[in-house]
């Protein structure tokens, strides 16, 4: 039987998984190979140089840039505060003196006698990095990070918004196909990740916000709901670092689209473990998926079978694919046919395509590339 590979979106009731937790920069990791740590925990931190100022204290006092140390009250690598004065003139029988103060909280960096001007650096931001799951602690990069390992249930979004977040999980709707609404989240979410079905409405991601709920996973979102709520039109960049007061994990795609029932029935049994999420998203190069991942606690690992990814991605007659170009974004579907023979597309390039029934009954042929496999 004919068949292709392609990449996947991962739906698996237990697997190993491992997470590396990378510092941005060189700093210090706070914990040691073969340790557990929860999801919570800081295992790895450093310090982010603060940001540049610069203050030409020549011109406020009035000097040429190459006397300014003479001026110069504070040392370079002194610490000082906000509108502090750093440097002074003497003035005509000690009055008239010119002054120059800081405008930051900080330290002095650098002082120039060419332009005159005094470099500030304000305070470090400290980063942190979280463990993001609850695990073991398999491998440590001196001074950059470490892997965390657990065993539980992996899946992947189609897309999502926001970063990290951990909560406890919980299932607001009956059935796939029921859409997540703002009467359905009460204060008693507050922390948690609330799983909804075929649609999150705009009003029903406010009401989560207010009530501070960590996260939403529901099967579609309108894109001008999500346009609303971003306050701008999402481009191809990478998402995850929107400030939006909450993370949303989209399994399926745009519009009222119904949670896959294999993804549905998994979080539900799932219901009440603790859960981390990221939205962090990429379609293009260096696919990034949004993703949800619950360890499974111990000892109830025996009761889950570990899914062999030997066949993962491969395409034959009758896989199950969602699509991820426009304009079927989104949308599922049963490959019907898989011609070997190369076809030209508008652009006049020469791919390798499918042939695809759509849930609706529509058939349509479309580039290999523009479809992921769903593992059943």
């Amino acid at each position: 039987m004919a068949h292709a590979y392609t990449p996947g979106l991962k739906v698996t009731e237990g697997m190993t998984i491992q997470k590396e937790r990378r510092l941005p920069l060189q700093g210090e990791v706070l914990v040691e190979a073969g340790a557990a740590v929860q999801a919570e925990d800081v295992v790895a931190k450093a310090d982010l140089p603060g940001n540049v100022q610069l203050l030409n204290v020549a011109n406020l006092l009035s000097v040429p840039a190459e006397e300014i140390t003479e001026y110069m009250l504070k040392p370079v690598g002194e610490t000082i505060a906000k509108d502090e004065i750093i440097a002074t003139t003497k003035g005509l029988f000690g009055l008239f003196k010119s002054q120059a103060r800081s405008p930051i909280d900080g330290t002095i960096e650098a002082v120039s006698d060419v332009t005159g001007q005094v470099i500030l650096r304000e305070p470090p931001i400290p980063v942190e990095v979280k463990a993001y799951t609850d695990g073991t602690v398999t491998e440590i990069s001196p001074n950059e990070g470490v892997t965390v390992e657990t065993y539980g249930t992996y899946i992947q979004g189609i897309f999502g918004v926001g970063g990290e977040t951990i909560g406890n999980l919980t299932v607001t709707v009956s059935s796939p196909s029921d859409g997540l609404t703002a009467e359905q989240i009460f204060p008693e979410h507050r922390d948690h990740i609330l799983v909804g079905g075929s649609l999150v409405t705009t009003e029903a991601i406010q009401k989560a916000i207010q009530q501070g709920v960590k996260g939403i996973i529901a099967g579609g979102i309108d894109d001008a709901d999500l346009r609303e709520l971003l306050g701008y039109e999402l481009g191809v960049a990478i998402t995850g670092s929107e400030e939006i007061g909450i993370t949303l994990v989209i399994t399926e795609g745009f519009g009222s689209v119904a949670m896959a029932e294999q993804t549905f029935d998994l979080l539900k049994t799932r219901e009440g473990m603790k859960t981390s999420i990221n939205g962090a998203t990429q379609i293009r190069a260096g696919v990034v998926r949004p993703e949800i991942v619950i360890p499974v606690v111990s000892g109830a690992a025996e009761t889950v079978t570990e899914k062999d990814g030997s066949v993962e991605g491969i395409l034959e007659v009758g896989s199950s694919v969602r699509i991820i170009r426009e304009p079927y974004f989104g949308k599922l579907g049963r490959v019907t046919e898989l011609p070997v023979e190369l076809q030209n597309l508008e652009t006049e390039a020469q791919v390798r395509v499918l042939r695809v029934e759509l849930e609706d009954g529509e058939q349509t042929t479309l580039p290999r590339a523009n479809v992921e496999a769903i593992e059943e």
